[in-house]
């Protein structure tokens, strides 16, 4: 009797073969082998600004870099021929701020031919934001959103690959800057550069490539014309 009932409940191992398996970044048992940016994300788009590999998956909340040392690296435009970059105070700007930005140039040169866009910055600093009724401390966190913090006078957005027309220029990046929450300046190749709030002309002494020396001197970047600079932004 008992071997006719028997074949009616199917083995254990019959029936651990037919649950439905869980993925593998969801077994503990399974080592996972993504990397902490991927774990961060889950799937990375193509049009997603976040860094591929990070070392870390939490960073400290840190503070806005303040350019005392002299060094006016990033502040001057290195490609196209018409940008912007942040006149007042720095700031910490999240990734989908930089893309609207983004997008928004993109957009209005769309009708010239060849233009290109070049951003300046990148988004690889994670912010970790903990929920209400959490105990007080560091580390708890889950992580939120990419982002990067700029200092005031480094450049943010530029323009360039073809002639492009100023008011084009100055039109799109305008309305780029109204999508970020700081104040920015429109620059040209004649513009000088910036050390903190402050302009740079000849004769002052800057910090280039390690070594002090005098700006317009022969030094790179060397600038004879004045600084082109307009409010376009705002706070």
């Amino acid at each position: 009797m008992l071997s006719l009932l028997r074949p009616s409940f199917p083995s254990l191992a019959s029936l651990s073969s037919s649950l439905p398996r869980l993925p593998a970044f969801l077994s503990s048992s399974t080592p996972s082998t993504s990397s902490p940016a991927q774990r961060l994300t889950g799937i990375r788009h193509r049009s997603q600004l976040a860094p591929r590999s990070i070392k870390y998956i939490k960073r400290h909340k840190g503070i806005i870099p303040i350019p005392t040392g002299g060094s006016i690296k990033g502040t001057t435009l290195s490609f196209g021929q018409y940008g912007i970059r942040i006149k007042g105070n720095g700031a910490r700007l999240s990734a989908k701020q930089l893309g609207v930005a983004e997008e928004v140039i993109k957009r209005k040169i769309k009708s010239v031919k060849g233009a290109k866009v070049w951003m300046r910055v990148f988004p690889d600093v994670p912010v970790c934001v903990k929920g209400n009724e959490t105990r007080m401390g560091k580390g708890k966190g889950a992580f939120e959103f990419w982002a990067t913090r700029v200092p005031t006078g480094r450049v943010l957005f530029e323009i360039g690959g073809v002639d492009i027309r100023e008011e084009i220029a100055r039109d799109a990046l305008r309305q780029a800057s109204a999508k970020l929450p700081v104040t920015t300046s429109f620059i040209t190749r004649s513009s000088t550069p910036r050390l903190g709030g402050l302009d740079i002309t000849e004769g002052d002494e800057v910090l280039i490539k390690g070594k002090k020396c005098v700006y317009g001197a022969g030094n790179p970047p060397a600038s004879s014309g004045g600084a082109e600079v307009e409010e376009v932004g705002r706070l």
